[in-house]
């Protein structure tokens, strides 16, 4: 219902506003005689109460039709139509309006067949009492007002029904997505701590200068020793990341003690250069995800037979990834003569290894990584895994084959990495810069070269 509201200063000239109004309870008086429906519109008059008439059930009916009525009260004596007929056609078309008869005390059958037939609410005998009529009245008002109540609810929690189990149908797969755009950024942080790790090594290896590379040669051979000898994927990663930072000690040795073979060492400088182990575990105590790491360094020097250091460990009280660490390092830095001064070539030095099996190293680790070596240089020569090109040679989705290192021996990206085109044009601008031609590694795969 809405009224006019008077002219304001808030609303312009001779403008009318519309105002939602509650709509008062609605009653309808059907009865041929017009002295009852006046006695009822009195009976019922309240200010909270809408009160229509109709002269017959044909009349009631066509009422009904254009106005919500919440409650009826119809005569069972009526021309044309009855009470019983006119209300069961109420209770057809209109359920939820409360039905009332009036009835005379000679016409109880007919009451009967308006109850069995319209299902009425109540039904009084003329005279009626008016406290009781009104009483029921309002009775029926409230049964209106409950029933709108729990429709309105049912139809709200049906919505939601609707709702939750849309959601619940997508949950899974939102669980899904999610769970995979964590993945690929774990994956992506996994990588960056990787590489930051071996940019760190590589930056360490600079001030020994012949040593450039040393960790990342070293965790190669350690990662394929455990991966032969079926480590888990988070003692592989431990190792692996020890490798790289077996002699982060060295930060607090000497440059000139760097610079001299192990085997040339006056006494203090032995005795300071064994301490690197210590220091390294030392350097990285405050890191908790590299607790396993510290472990690894500070063993990765001790010997199989109890004559290493720092501690002087024996067999299996050294753990399985140290001794493994120390078969990969010993290995190279017998190659590259950091540690007799002589430089032997790859041959010569599977020969020292062999000589310190069970003794300097865990013979089951020596077995393992010679046995690696071998398969390796039985592959090669078929292999075509790598072919050198200069940068105008490189295209997008190439994948490196080897590190990338700076002519100083900084690494600048590590093998696996795949280029881009803004990458390529970075490296370009850098062989200009440095004007020195850069010829990278490439992996080429055997089924598309």
């Amino acid at each position: 219902m809405t009224v006019p509201i008077p002219d304001s200063a808030d609303a312009p000239q001779g403008l009318a506003v519309a105002v939602q109004t509650p709509v008062p309870p609605t009653v309808l008086c059907v009865d041929d005689e017009p002295n009852i429906l006046a006695s009822l519109r009195r009976a019922l008059r309240t200010p909270d109460l809408c009160i229509l008439t109709a002269g017959s059930g044909a009349e009631g009916l066509a009422m009904l039709r254009e106005t919500p009525i919440d409650v009826v009260i119809s005569d069972m004596r009526m021309p044309g139509m009855d009470g019983a007929l006119f209300l069961e056609q109420v209770q057809d078309a209109w359920p939820d309006t409360i039905r009332i008869l009036l009835t005379g005390h000679a016409d109880m059958s007919a009451a009967v067949a308006a109850v069995n037939r319209g299902r009425i609410h109540r039904y009084f005998n003329k005279p009626w009492d008016e406290s009781e009529l009104r009483a029921a009245v309002h009775q029926g008002l409230e049964r209106v007002a409950l029933q709108r109540d729990k429709d309105r609810l049912e139809a709200l929690t049906q919505q939601q029904n609707l709702a939750l189990r849309a959601l619940n149908e997508h949950l899974e797969e939102r669980v899904q997505e999610r769970t995979q755009e964590l993945a690929q950024a774990n994956r992506k942080l996994k990588s960056s701590f990787l590489t930051s790790i071996k940019v760190f090594s590589n930056v360490l290896e600079l001030r020994g200068g012949r040593l450039g590379g040393h960790g990342r040669r070293v965790a190669a051979g350690a990662r394929s020793i455990a991966q032969a000898m079926g480590l888990d994927e988070a003692e592989k990663q431990d190792l692996f990341v020890a490798a790289l930072l077996h002699d982060i000690g060295h930060i607090g040795l000497p440059d000139a003690m760097l610079a001299k073979p192990v085997a040339r060492m006056e006494p203090e400088e032995l005795a300071q250069y064994q301490q690197h182990p210590v220091l390294g575990e030392q350097l990285l105590m405050p890191l908790d995800d590299l607790h396993g790491v510290a472990a690894i360094i500070h063993e990765h020097h001790e010997r199989y037979d109890g004559l290493g250091y720092p501690d002087r460990k024996a067999g299996i009280e050294i753990s399985r990834s140290a001794r493994i660490l120390a078969v990969a390092d010993a290995f190279d830095e017998l190659q590259d003569g950091h540690l007799g001064g002589a430089m032997p070539n790859e041959e010569e030095a599977q020969i020292l290894l062999r000589q310190g099996r069970g003794t300097q190293f865990d013979p089951e680790v020596v077995d393992v990584f010679l046995q690696i070596r071998l398969s390796e240089h039985r592959q090669a020569p078929a292999s075509g895994a790598a072919v050198p090109m200069a940068t105008g040679e490189l295209a997008p989705g190439m994948v490196l084959a080897a590190d990338f290192l700076s002519p100083q021996g900084v690494l600048l990206l590590v093998a696996g990495h795949v280029l881009t085109e803004p990458l390529i044009r970075r490296i370009r601008q850098f062989e200009i810069r440095t004007g020195q031609p850069i010829r990278l590694q490439i992996r080429i795969d055997p089924l598309h070269s």
